[in-house]
């Protein structure tokens, strides 16, 4: 099923209402259904309590795949959406998915909005025994944050790794330290990343960027990068809205006039426009970075991804190479 996944766990090693349409039709039907027809369920070893893995559900695959490395073998996790090459804004939720969110014992989702078909799934099939955990309740964002995109601030996954093994520790008291000692471990493996979002803040101040939309905004910004194209025009992008002439003049001009050091371009939302503002930067000679919704595959877990992401865009500052695809 595409955008679905089920994740091996393993040791560590507002957004746009617009495009979000819900599938409805079959939603009684998926609640009292029995499982997910179709999907291949990753199992752990399974709990010493006789209760089996505990059923981890995430809205996207880079928190999917944060719990199963805080939850080990002792989880089972899917990701609803694990596409990159969908847009995820687009994502319509099938009764079967439906099912597999109301039978989960953990939800963890982005919030803001971004992923409000999961709200909708919880709210249809209350459980006073399911744990949700939201990254944007975990930083304290109010509604009206602008700019969903949390899994790009380095704040958010430690904190919801640590909120991962205290909810795990409370269905599993038995395997607490299991939990909390992979937690751990996986905030010390951020390590790279965070040095070397330091490391370019040092060697490139001043460093210029524009975007299409505020997917990697958060770490522009924690590398110090200017983000000169204007936040209405991104917002635009995001929520589906055509921007203004004069922004997409605007824009153009960033590009042709040379007064950025690097483009980053959504790669899993194209559309004429996006399309036409990439060749731009590409005509004018300016650095394209793809960054992405939904963690790229295979191969990557969210530490190298994001890693990954921060030398692409030292490339494109350093040495004006472009990154079409991770």
């Amino acid at each position: 099923m595409d955008g679905w996944t089920s994740v091996t766990p393993g040791p560590p090693a507002p957004g746009r209402p617009g495009r979000l349409r819900l599938l409805v039709v079959g939603l009684v039907l998926a609640v009292g259904a029995s499982g997910l027809a179709g999907c291949d369920s990753s199992g752990g070893a399974g709990s010493t309590t006789g209760h089996g893995p505990v059923r981890i559900v995430a809205g996207q695959s880079q928190y999917g795949n944060v719990a199963a490395q805080v939850g080990g073998k002792y989880v089972t996790v899917s990701s609803v959406e694990s596409n990159p090459d969908t847009d995820p804004h687009t994502y319509e939720v099938s009764p079967e998915v439906a099912s597999e969110i109301s039978s989960a014992q953990i939800v963890v989702q982005n919030g803001l909005g971004y992923d409000e078909f999961m709200d909708k799934v919880e709210a249809a099939t209350p459980s006073p025994d399911r744990k949700v955990i939201s990254a944007q309740q975990l930083l304290g964002l109010p509604d009206d944050t602008p700019n969903p995109h949390l899994w790009y601030d380095p704040k958010t996954m430690p904190a919801v790794a640590d909120r991962l093994a205290a909810d795990l520790s409370a269905l599993e008291p038995g395997h607490a330290a299991y939990f909390e000692a992979n937690a751990a471990r996986f905030v010390t493996s951020l390590t790279p990343w965070l040095t070397a979002i330091a490391s370019f803040r040092r060697a490139h101040p001043g460093t210029t960027a524009a975007t299409t939309e505020p997917v990697a905004d958060y770490l522009l910004q924690a590398m110090g990068i200017d983000i000169v194209t204007p936040f209405r025009f991104q917002a635009d992008i995001m929520n589906g809205t055509d921007p203004s002439p004069q922004d997409i003049t605007l824009e153009d001009g960033l590009l042709t006039g040379h007064r950025v050091q690097v483009f980053c371009y959504n790669q899993q939302v194209a559309d004429p426009l996006t399309t036409s503002i990439r060749r731009t930067a590409q005509t004018a000679g300016v650095p394209v970075v793809a960054v992405y919704e939904t963690m790229p595959t295979p191969g990557y877990d969210y530490q190298s991804w994001m890693l990954a992401e921060v030398d692409a865009i030292e490339a494109a500052v350093a040495r004006h190479v472009s990154t079409g695809h991770l």
